[in-house]
């Protein structure tokens, strides 16, 4: 049997989620295909859905963390603005320090799961 380990950090804008991981997944996905629809195929939810979390998460933020262009002839197209860029690379560098910190109480933990 394998283990996982996974951290889960959400900042909260009172009660709603405005930093987390499924947000930073899909600006992740987001900066990847250039679209909101692409990135919520790419991690199986509905447009609906996707521009949801977008929406929230613009909204909880001082400045939008994603531009949006409106569709026509040569269509339309979405883009991490920075704002949107540096919270993923704070969000990552937060993961990746808790991870290096936190190594041997991880280890210590892991141990104790039966084989």
């Amino acid at each position: 049997m394998k283990s996982k380990v996974q951290f889960r950090l959400r900042i909260y804008r009172d009660e709603s989620i405005a930093i987390g991981p499924g947000k930073i997944a899909l600006l992740e996905a987001i900066a990847e295909t250039g679209s909101i629809s692409a990135a919520g195929r790419q991690l199986g939810m509905s447009y609906r859905r996707a521009w949801l979390l977008i929406d929230e998460m613009n909204k909880a933020l001082a400045s939008p963390a994603v531009n949006t262009a409106a569709g026509g002839s040569h269509g339309g197209g979405t883009a991490l603005t920075p704002v949107g860029e540096q919270i993923v690379r704070h969000y990552r560098a937060i993961e990746s320090t808790a991870r290096v910190s936190a190594a041997a109480d991880i280890a210590a933990l892991t141990r104790l799961l039966a084989p």
